[in-house]
This record gives C-alpha cells, sequence and structure tokens, in this order.
C-alpha cells in the first residue's frame, strides 16, 4: 500500500491589524499553506517591507518550492511598512545621528506585544516550527535587532541588504567604525541570543567605499557583522551563512531573486 504525498498549496490574504503602539492600522499580508495533513510542522516567518512582498511574487515563490519539495509548510508574513518607516525601522532605543529610528521600540513592541499573539490566535494552522524574521535594507537590521533581543520568540533572521552602516556619527563628525550602531550591540551582549543568522549582500549594492580598500560599504559591514559574530562564538556554516550575489543590486528584483535561497535554508524539507 502505497502513500500519496499531498503538496501544500499557498492562500494569500490580506488583513488590517490595529496597533496601540504605533497609533495606526498595519496592513498584514499573509500566504498561509493549505492542503495539508495535519501532522505537518509549521514554520512561521515575518517579513518587514511587506508591500515588495507582490513585486517579489512571494506566493509563486512559494508554490514552486512547494511543488518541488524544498521547504516545509511555511506561514508568510509581509507587513507593510507606513510613511513613518524610517522612523519605525532601525535599532530600538538607539536612534542614528539624524534621528532615523526614534520609534523602533514602538515598532518593536508591535511585533512582540501584538502582532505575534495574532499569530497565535488568528491564523488558522499551528505554528509549532521554526520562527523567523526577515528584512531588506533597513527593514533588515530592524529584523535582526528584534530577533537578537527576542530570542525566545525567534530562531532565525535573515538580511537582506542590510543597512549596517547605521551609525551614532556622521562621517564628518569624528566617525569611526566603533560608532556602528549594530556592531556595538553585538559586542555589548553578554548572552549569545540562541539565533541562526543569513546575512545577503549584492556586489553591486552600492559605489560608497569610505576605507577606500576597494570594497563597498555594503560587503564590508556586512562582513564585520560576521566577525562580531564568530568573535562571540558563533559558527560558520552551522550558525552564520553569508551569501554574496555577484551582480545584485540594492533593489527588489534582486532580493526577490534571493529569496528562494533563504526560504530553502531556513526551513529545509526533509527528504523521505
Amino acid at each position: 500500500m502505497y502513500t500519496t504525498l499531498i503538496l501544500p498549496s499557498v492562500i494569500k490574504t490580506t488583513l488590517q491589524l490595529k496597533s496601540v503602539y504605533l497609533k495606526r492600522e498595519v496592513e498584514l499580508e499573509i500566504f498561509s499553506p493549505d492542503n495539508l495533513l495535519g501532522n505537518e510542522r509549521v514554520n512561521l516567518l515575518l517579513v518587514n517591507d511587506g508591500q515588495d512582498l507582490a513585486q517579489m511574487k512571494m506566493e509563486e515563490t512559494l508554490a514552486s518550492l512547494y511543488q518541488r519539495w524544498c521547504i516545509e509548510p511555511t506561514v508568510v508574513i509581509g507587513i507593510k511598512a507606513s510613511d513613518e518607516r524610517i522612523l519605525e525601522y532601525g535599532i530600538a532605543g538607539k536612534p542614528d545621528f539624524k534621528k532615523r529610528g526614534a520609534r523602533a521600540q514602538s515598532y518593536t513592541d508591535f511585533i512582540i506585544k501584538e502582532l505575534m499573539p495574532f499569530v497565535q490566535s488568528e491564523v488558522d494552522v499551528t505554528i509549532n516550527g521554526k520562527r523567523a524574521f526577515a528584512g531588506f535594507s533597513l527593514g533588515g537590521i530592524t529584523a535582526f535587532d528584534i530577533a537578537w533581543n527576542n530570542d525566545n520568540y525567534f530562531d532565525v533572521v535573515g538580511v537582506f541588504s542590510g543597512s549596517f552602516w547605521w551609525r551614532k556619527k556622521d562621517l564628518n563628525a569624528g566617525y569611526t567604525d566603533d560608532d556602528r550602531i549594530v556592531h556595538e550591540m553585538i559586542r555589548d551582549t553578554k548572552t549569545n541570543p540562541a539565533v541562526k543568522f543569513w546575512l545577503m549582500t549584492g556586489t553591486n549594492d552600492e559605489l560608497a567605499d569610505r576605507n577606500h580598500n576597494f570594497i563597498i560599504d555594503s560587503i564590508d559591514d556586512t562582513i564585520d557583522v560576521v566577525k562580531e559574530l564568530m568573535k562571540k562564538g558563533y559558527q560558520r556554516p552551522q550558525d552564520i551563512f553569508y551569501y554574496e550575489m555577484v551582480g545584485g543590486k540594492h533593489d527588489v528584483p534582486t532580493w526577490g531573486k534571493a529569496m528562494p535561497k533563504f526560504l530553502e535554508w531556513a526551513f529545509p524539507k526533509t527528504r523521505i
């Protein structure tokens, strides 16, 4: 007697979640696995800048990965950014030198105190697998910050072209690399959060090269994050995966091309 393997399908819904912390309604795009047997492990992925997931063809990407038996069933929630994105994103409690990210703590509170309980109570399938948070550019370091400081909620973080240059001082105000906020946060954290890291850059992310070493800053800053993590005892490739896309740009098409690689790394399907 043979068992027929049933592949998940994808159901997309759009919901509004009223946030006390952000003082606005947050629009969510939810991609839920359907056609499940009921005994599967189901993962969760939150994504900042969820307004970009349509252009990335997230629904088609998930369907293709399911069809090819590449990933486990995963609920993906795209969190659409507001007009105050540059204030809500960043490192909680540590605005940059232009005071960008001043409301990042409110965004963190929304994620932990409102969105996560919403997922547990309102999403139709039970999340019993890994929980991940991902983002692009400034949304990437926001995901990193929230996962790093809330490892009781998140197991994995994915950062696409992360704004790891985020700094306390302007370049012409006595800046040194020690002024990078994420790197400092990693150094100053006494524990090692139980999180695994997927970090991506593109070789054409930008042109800036502040230290004139012929390596663009986005690559330099991301590699330095890897170095800081390794100083704390995290290891490659068990804990850290770094993907450098040749020709990759700081844009949605590049991140869309990288997304399947992240999903396959974060939620690999166990072969039978």
